[in-house]
């Protein structure tokens, strides 16, 4: 009795889950469609803004004012001056 209550139970949460993902992929699909944002991580810094950045930090501005103007951590800012070089 014990395992027919268990797949009863899992085939249940599997149709649960294909209807779950049949919704996200349909709202995707309209956000998509519509020209909408689709979440995600924020595009990453291009390569002159991190330049124009080290440009700003050698001429003495604070590192963490140019990082907050970039809206990014002053760590994130470090990391991707030094991803650089010299």
């Amino acid at each position: 009795m014990g395992g027919m209550v268990f797949t009863v139970m899992a085939a249940l949460a599997e149709m649960e889950l294909a209807i779950k993902r049949e919704r996200i992929v349909d709202s995707v699909g309209k956000r998509r469609a519509a020209g909408k944002h689709l979440g995600g991580r924020r595009p990453r810094f291009t390569e002159s803004q991190v330049l124009n950045a080290r440009r700003l930090v050698n001429a003495g501005e604070s590192a963490t004012q140019v990082a907050r103007d970039l809206s990014m951590s002053r760590a994130t800012l470090y990391r991707r001056i030094s991803e650089l070089g010299s």
